[in-house]
């Protein structure tokens, strides 16, 4: 038992303490201090946190989602051929990062595990094809790998898991 089984998982909020967030990537860092309030408030982007019910305050995740059309063109060969020939509606995770003293704890996998299953919620209502990731580096694109994610054909470190495989 690593004690983070049992994660809060919510929209970010006043309560959260954004200043006290640190992943050790700096882009992800300042992005959360900086910038995550604006993107919610001008709804270019929704930011979810991770917590605990001991301290709900203290940011130990967060991971962040919007909407974005795929390019049939950016598409893998062999797929694009079966779809239609107009860009496919996808959720875009543009950023998924776990602060620097609970990695290796599983806090990564649940984080992913909410976005999907809050996408897939979503898709019962309105058409999403596939889950769309930019992963910062090579060291985050291996770890969607493992989840199913492939790479698109066009850019290295955008990936994408059709719904339809979950």
């Amino acid at each position: 038992m690593t004690g983070y089984e049992k994660l809060v998982i919510e929209p970010l909020g006043s309560l959260h303490n954004r200043q006290g967030f640190y992943c050790g990537i700096e882009a992800l860092d300042n992005y959360l201090k900086k910038q995550a309030k604006q993107d919610v408030k001008r709804r270019i982007s929704k930011v979810f946190v991770a917590t605990t019910e001991a301290n709900p305050e203290k940011i130990i995740g967060y991971y962040t989602l919007s909407t974005l059309s795929v390019e049939l063109s950016h598409m893998p060969v062999d797929l694009a051929h079966k779809l239609p020939k107009h860009p496919r509606p996808a959720a875009l995770i543009g950023r998924l990062a776990c602060a620097i003293d609970v990695k290796g704890n599983g806090v990564g996998k649940m984080l992913l595990m909410d976005a999907l299953k809050r996408t897939l919620a979503v898709s019962t209502e309105i058409a999403i094809y596939a889950m769309v990731v930019d992963a910062i580096d090579e060291h985050a694109a291996g770890f969607y790998e493992q989840y199913g994610f492939e790479q698109l054909a066009v850019e290295s470190r955008r990936l994408f898991l059709p719904l339809k495989s979950l």
